[in-house]
């Protein structure tokens, strides 16, 4: 499947739905595959992405329609990671706000019971200052890819 053909079969899947979780995953692969049309990318990238959206078998029927698209996603999601560095919106704020409380808690047991929580809010405030700051430097060098909101 082409990534046209992918947008307008998840377009029509989103017509004939009305529950939210599944709205969110079709809404999640159509904001995905837009942006991924708005980038400059070459043939060899485009047919890397097509040939991977075929390995889905998107239009297999599934039973649980929600949860196989909701793992197909999360498969794609690893993919554009993984061959061409792009990272979702806001990945290293998360990452960066749990391994600060992470840390902040072992710093806290390390002065005491009463310090415990003031680790972990100063962890998560050092976390999520670096994971902005990563964002941020991900957004310069065009690694974000937006996953959330609607591109309808």
């Amino acid at each position: 499947m082409t990534i046209t053909e992918t947008t307008q079969f998840f377009e029509k899947l989103l017509k004939q739905t009305d529950r939210k979780r599944e709205i969110r995953v079709y809404k999640g692969f159509i904001t995905i595959l837009t942006n991924l049309q708005n980038r400059k990318l070459s043939e060899g990238q485009v047919s890397l992405i097509e040939n991977e959206l075929k390995t889905f078998a998107l239009k297999s029927n599934p039973k649980n329609k929600r949860r196989y698209y909701s793992k197909q996603l999360n498969v794609f999601k690893e993919f554009l990671k993984a061959e061409f560095s792009l990272i979702s919106e806001g990945y290293y704020t998360a990452i960066g706000m749990s391994l600060g409380m992470c840390f902040g808690v072992a710093i806290g047991n390390s002065f005491g019971a009463s310090g415990n929580s003031l680790g972990l809010a100063m962890g998560m405030l050092i976390g999520l200052a670096i994971g902005r700051y990563k964002d941020m430097e991900a957004e310069k060098e065009k690694r974000v890819l937006k996953t959330k909101g609607s591109s309808l």
